[in-house]
């Protein structure tokens, strides 16, 4: 292992892998790429369903939609998470990252994907929408699009655990179990190869679909897509609590309360958590209602306590890290002492509120069966999952970028002062957006209805009650903080890329 092919941070002690570091910046940079794309496509969605703004016309709002749900909640997450594997499978085990020609081959397959996809979807040949459930068809080169993207991932995700495989056979790593940051990317490459296989089943046959060249059964579609698609969030999870214990460790010095409970919890996850995808389908007239009730009465719920366990030990590590630190005073003295002022700390405090009680308390209500029924094609669930994919994975993924910009990047924070009001916006934002989407869908606002005042122009009216339209107004403020303070995190990324002093 040549010493010239690593450095080391001057600011965590790390040891980089250059190669690795080459690689993590690339996907980190198309991933913030892609959040400003996805960003700009959710403003335009956000201000077209306020009925007093209602900005885009049909065709544009559901193309807009259509490309908002793969930009933000496929790309921008999975292009990070491909950084997140190379950092946590190179840089945290001081070890070479393996096979990079094949990482670089993921890195070509997802961008020519994305391009793929964006380019149907722009031009009007996808407007399919994120489920793209049949009998709606796109052109051949929109799953073509989803198919190279998803086989990049893939190829990702072998690189890491090959990576691991080499940091283990060179002894750069002796210390027995890999640490738990790694130990949880890992559970989230097995729960990518399991959803991305799901990706393969479903996408290959409606390829050839949309050729021609076979018939399609749409319930069939709709078991399977939603093993790609409700299971690519479950990468996030993973993730996302990954990075939860990275950002507690580098900005407190925490440590897990119980190592192997922790990593029982993330076992947890790889079993069960896929299951939940079902919750999609539980109003679908084709599945029995013993295997719905079986699926959100009991095994779902396996997954739900390993969510329940990290809840516990993460804001349980932070505070033993702070008390140990000396901030012993009364019960909330180490609250009021910790790091504050470090973006990326509050980043996942807010991070781990937003998850943990907007979307685990609905996640887990709206997942059964009773309340599914009457939840699941109104706001109340679009409110659920921006609480955990938006609210909770998005904002802890630009809270680590903090530490990501000087690690690998090499350069100082460029507006710390606006990187450290960042989070705020962005996470109350959401707080705020969420909260008026679940109570709009309270009142029966639909999920994805581009005119819910004229309904397009049906020859039938229905009067909402006024409360909805007031919801739907909370809505909006809640919105425009979360679009401002995901324009504040671009451009501090950005300029601290062009622009940052460079670190030695």
């Amino acid at each position: 292992m040549a010493d010239q092919d690593f450095r080391t941070c001057s600011i965590t002690g790390l040891k980089v892998h250059l190669p690795a570091a080459n690689l993590i910046m690339a996907n980190a940079v198309a991933a913030v790429v892609l959040l400003l794309i996805g960003g700009l496509a959710a403003a335009g969605v956000a201000l077209t369903r306020l009925p007093s703004v209602h900005l885009l016309p049909a065709d544009l709002f559901y193309r807009l939609l259509t490309l908002h749900g793969l930009a933000m909640l496929i790309a921008w997450i999975i292009f990070f998470e491909m950084a997140g594997l190379y950092l946590g499978a190179s840089v945290l085990l001081n070890a070479r990252i393996a096979a990079p020609k094949m990482a670089w081959l993921q890195f070509i397959l997802m961008v020519v994907g994305v391009l793929l996809i964006a380019l149907m979807v722009l031009t009007g040949q996808a407007d399919v929408m994120f489920t793209s459930y049949p009998p709606l068809k796109a052109n051949p080169i929109y799953y073509l699009g989803v198919i190279l993207f998803a086989v990049g991932a893939l190829i990702g995700c072998f690189v890491f655990f090959g990576t691991l495989a080499k940091a283990r056979k060179e002894g750069t790593y002796p210390h027995g179990s890999f640490p738990l940051v790694t130990f949880g990317l890992a559970c989230a490459a097995m729960i990518a190869i399991a959803t991305l296989l799901h990706g393969a089943a479903v996408y290959i046959p409606t390829l050839l679909w949309s050729l021609g060249l076979m018939g399609m059964d749409e319930s069939a579609y709709r078991l399977v897509w939603w093993g790609l698609g409700h299971s690519s969030q479950q990468i996030n999870v993973a993730a996302m609590i990954s990075v939860w214990y990275l950002v507690g460790t580098l900005s407190v010095g925490m440590k897990p309360i119980s190592q192997k409970l922790c990593r029982t919890a993330f076992v947890l996850y790889v079993l069960f958590i896929n299951v939940a995808s079902e919750h999609h389908i539980l109003v679908d007239p084709v599945f029995s209602n013993a295997h719905k009730i079986w699926n959100t009465g009991y095994i779902m719920h396996l997954a739900v306590l390993a969510s329940m366990i990290h809840a516990l030990a993460v804001p349980a590590g932070i505070e033993v890290a702070l008390r140990k630190k000396g901030y012993t005073s009364g019960l909330f003295e180490w609250l009021k002492k910790a790091p504050w002022s470090n973006p990326a700390f509050s980043a996942i405090v807010l991070s781990i509120f937003g998850f943990g009680f907007f979307g685990g308390i609905t996640g887990v209500t709206f997942g059964s069966e009773q309340v599914n029924i009457t939840a699941h094609n109104t706001w109340r669930i679009t409110g659920h999952f921006h609480s955990t994919v938006v609210f909770g994975t998005t904002l802890a993924f630009m809270g680590v970028t903090y530490y990501v910009l000087p690690l690998i990047f090499r350069r100082e924070v460029l507006g710390m002062g606006w990187a450290k009001l960042q989070p705020w916006f962005f996470g109350i934002g959401m707080m705020i957006q969420v909260t008026g989407m679940m109570l709009a869908g309270a009142y029966g606002i639909p999920r994805r209805h581009w005119d819910i005042v004229n309904f397009g122009g049906s020859p039938f009216s229905f009067a909402w009650d006024p409360t909805a339209y007031m919801w739907l107004g909370v809505f909006g403020i809640g919105a425009l903080l979360a679009v401002l303070g995901g324009a504040i995190y671009i451009l501090v990324t950005v300029g601290t890329i062009l622009f940052g002093k460079k670190l030695a």
